[in-house]
């Protein structure tokens, strides 16, 4: 099929102008200080208004756990 009106350059930049990504919404912990997503849990500190959600420690200790492990096969 043959396109019977082409968009020129400047009808097309104008319908794709809402197409830029947006930042994301990052704000200060209130308990840590550190930057975090809106509405989700502090990767630092674990706590989501101000109730601890995540167990940081536990976290970090599976994961240096995990590492050991894999460096134990190779």
């Amino acid at each position: 099929m043959v396109i019977r009106m082409r968009h020129t350059r400047a009808h097309t930049a104008n319908r794709r102008a809402h197409h830029a990504l947006k930042a994301a919404g990052t704000v200060l912990c209130a308990e840590c200080g550190h930057p975090k997503l809106k509405h989700l849990a502090c990767p630092n500190c674990g706590k989501y208004n101000k109730r601890v959600v995540v167990d940081v420690v536990a976290r970090a200790e599976r994961k240096e756990k995990r590492r050991k492990e894999r460096e134990a096969v190779k």
